[in-house]
C-alpha cells in the first residue's frame, strides 16, 4: 500500500490540536475497505488494506492517530517475507506506550520493514518515524505545518510543497479545509525539471508528480481529511476512488463515508 501524499497542522495548545489531509494512491486492483469501524479490533476507525490487514491512516477511539506512507526508493525494496508496513499503523493505535514502541523502531526493529514514514499522534504529542537506505530517524514535532510524501518529511518535491501552501493558505484564509481539499485534488504534473529521482523512470515519476493521479491499473483511492478537536471530538471524512477516478466522479463511483468519534485527548482509556 502507499498512501503518497498527507499534508498536517499540528497545534496541541489550540481549539483544534490535528488537522489533517491525504490522498492514498495504489493500485486499484489491491483489495480495500473504506472508512469504518473494525469489527475485529475494537475502537479503531479508519480505512483498510484487505490484502495484508493494516492501515494506511486510522484512529482509535482512546485517543491516538497514525498514518503511514513508502519511502520510494530501489535500494529498500524489502525481503518477500518482510511484514506488511500496514501493520505499524494497527499497533501504533493499539500498543499502551507509542513511544517505547517507537524507540524501540529507532533502535532497529524498522529494519524489519521497507522503507516507510510514520506518524503517531496522541492529541498533544505528534511523532515522525522515517525509515529510509541511509537510517532510521525518530523525531517529536513541534507545533507547525508539515508535508510528506513518499521521502523524508517536508522533502521539497513540487506536489510536497503545493499542499503545505495551500494549507498554510487555508488556515490563513479561515475557509478550512476548501483551499486545503483543492490542492490534494490537483491533477498538474510537475516540469520535468523538477522531478525527484527516485529510480522509477522519467515515464512514472511524471505521473507520480501530481497530487492527484488519475490512472486505469494505479491512481489516488481515497482523499481522507480528518480534525481533532480539543474538546475531543475527532471527525473523518475519507471519498473514495475507483480506476480512472477525478475527483468529481459522479456518485456510482465513489463513496464518501464521515466518521465522528470522541476520543478523549491525551487519555490511555479506550471508550
Amino acid at each position: 500500500m502507499q498512501m503518497c501524499l498527507i499534508a498536517l497542522h499540528h497545534d496541541p495548545n489550540g481549539p483544534v490540536v490535528l488537522r489533517m489531509i491525504a490522498n492514498r494512491d495504489e493500485f486499484h486492483a489491491r483489495p480495500t475497505a473504506p472508512l469504518a469501524n473494525w469489527s475485529d479490533l475494537e475502537g479503531i476507525v479508519g480505512g483498510r488494506d484487505l490484502q495484508a490487514g493494516g492501515s494506511w491512516l486510522a484512529a482509535h477511539r482512546r485517543g491516538r492517530v497514525a498514518a503511514l506512507t513508502n519511502v520510494r526508493d530501489p535500494r529498500l525494496l524489502g525481503a518477500p517475507d518482510s511484514p506488511s508496513r500496514g501493520h505499524l499503523v494497527t499497533t501504533a493505535l493499539t500498543t499502551d506506550d507509542p513511544l517505547s514502541w517507537l524507540e524501540q523502531l529507532a533502535s532497529g526493529d524498522a529494519w524489519t520493514y521497507a522503507g516507510f514514514n510514520l506518524l503517531v499522534g496522541d492529541g498533544q504529542q505528534l511523532w515522525h518515524l522515517h525509515r529510509g537506505h541511509d537510517g532510521i530517524e525518530l523525531n517529536h514535532l513541534s507545533p507547525g505545518l508539515y508535508a510528506l510524501s513518499n521521502a523524508n518529511l517536508d522533502t521539497a518535491w513540487p506536489k510536497v510543497l503545493k499542499v503545505r501552501q495551500a494549507l498554510a493558505r487555508s488556515l490563513e484564509l479561515g475557509d478550512w479545509p476548501t483551499t486545503a481539499l483543492a490542492a490534494f485534488a490537483d491533477e498538474q504534473l510537475a516540469a520535468d525539471s523538477e522531478l525527484p529521482d527516485t529510480g522509477m523512470g522519467v515515464a512514472w515519476e511524471r505521473q507520480l508528480s501530481a497530487a492527484f493521479i488519475r490512472g486505469q491499473q494505479y491512481g489516488t483511492r481515497a482523499t481522507t481529511r480528518l480534525e481533532w478537536h480539543a474538546g475531543g471530538s475527532l471527525e473523518i471524512e475519507e471519498l473514495s476512488y475507483g480506476a480512472c477516478s477525478t475527483p468529481t466522479m459522479p456518485a456510482a463511483a465513489s463513496a464518501r463515508r464521515q466518521l465522528v468519534i470522541q476520543a478523549p485527548v491525551g487519555s490511555s482509556t479506550v471508550r
